[in-house]
C-alpha cells in the first residue's frame, strides 16, 4: 500500500510540472523574440566593405582585450604577489584562486583609477559627444596608459628592447613606440612582483627552517616539518595582520 502511495503521488507530481511546462512554452511562443541573423555576403559598395571590415577588427580588439588589460595595467605585479603570498604561508589552494583573482582585479581598479578617468576625461567622453573623431581619441586616450606604463619601467629593460628594435634612441617618452613600451613594461613588472615576493617568502623560510631543526634536535625525523609550522605561519601573517601590509605596499608601490 506504501509503494502505490508513493507512485500514486509521484505520478501527480510529474503530472503537475508537465502541465507547467507546457504552459510555459505556450506563453513564450507568444513573446516576440528578435531575430539575429548573420550572413555573409558581396559587398555593393567601397563604404559596405569598410564598414564590415571595422566590425571584423572590432571583434579582433574584444578577443584580445583581456590580455591587452593584463600586459598595461598594475594586474601582472598584483596577482603575482598575491599568489606568491598563498604559496608562501603553504596553505594550498587558500585562498582559491577566484579569490585571488578577484582581489587582484579590485586592486588594479583601484590603482587604475586616476588613469581610467584622465582617459574617460579626454578621450572617451569627447568622443561620445562627437566632439573628436576616432582616431584622435585612441592617439589622446592612450597617452595617460603610456605615462603609466613608463612611470614603473626600469631603464634597464626599456634599454634592452629599445636596442631589439633596432631604433634610435629616443629623446623623450613621445619618442618610444608603444610596441616597444609594452614588453619593457611587463618585464620590469614581473622583475618587481618576483622581488616584493622573495620578501614575502624569507620570514615564512625561517619558520620553516627553526621548526624543522626543533623537530630534529627532538629526535621526530618522521614528523613533516610542514605541518607542523603551517599553524604558526598562519599566526604570524594574522598577528602583523598580512593582507593589510601587502595590499598597501602593491598600492603605494605605483604611486
Amino acid at each position: 500500500m506504501g509503494k502505490l502511495k508513493y507512485t500514486k503521488i509521484f505520478t501527480i507530481f510529474f503530472a503537475v510540472l508537465g502541465m507547467l511546462l507546457v504552459c510555459a512554452l505556450a506563453a513564450n511562443a507568444q513573446m516576440a523574440v528578435p531575430d539575429i541573423n548573420i550572413s555573409f555576403k558581396n559587398a555593393n559598395s567601397t563604404q559596405e566593405f569598410s564598414k564590415g571590415l571595422q566590425i571584423l577588427i572590432w571583434l579582433t580588439v574584444l578577443t584580445i582585450a583581456p590580455s591587452i588589460f593584463i600586459m598595461t595595467t598594475a594586474f601582472t605585479r598584483i596577482v603575482i604577489v598575491l599568489s606568491l603570498t598563498r604559496q608562501a604561508i603553504g596553505v594550498g589552494s587558500l585562498p582559491p584562486s577566484q579569490v585571488i583573482v578577484g582581489l587582484a582585479l579590485m586592486l588594479t581598479f583601484f590603482v587604475m583609477a586616476p588613469t581610467i578617468g584622465e582617459i574617460n576625461e579626454k578621450a572617451f567622453q569627447p568622443y561620445m559627444k562627437q566632439k573628436i573623431t576616432q582616431e584622435a581619441a585612441l592617439k589622446i586616450g592612450i597617452e595617460p596608459l603610456r605615462q603609466f606604463m613608463y612611470r614603473q619601467t626600469s631603464e634597464s629593460d626599456l634599454a634592452l628592447f629599445v636596442k631589439l628594435s633596432k631604433i634610435n634612441k629616443p629623446a623623450s617618452i613621445k619618442d618610444i613606440p608603444t610596441y616597444v613600451l609594452m614588453p619593457s613594461f611587463v618585464i620590469s613588472e614581473l622583475k618587481v612582483a618576483f622581488e616584493i615576493g622573495f620578501m614575502i617568502f624569507i620570514p615564512f623560510l625561517v619558520i620553516d627552517i627553526v621548526i624543522s631543526s626543533i623537530l630534529v634536535s627532538m629526535g621526530m625525523m618522521f614528523l613533516p616539518p610542514t605541518m607542523i609550522a603551517l599553524p604558526f605561519k598562519i599566526i604570524l601573517f594574522v598577528l602583523v595582520d598580512g593582507w593589510h601590509l601587502i595590499a598597501n605596499a602593491l598600492v603605494t608601490g605605483f604611486s
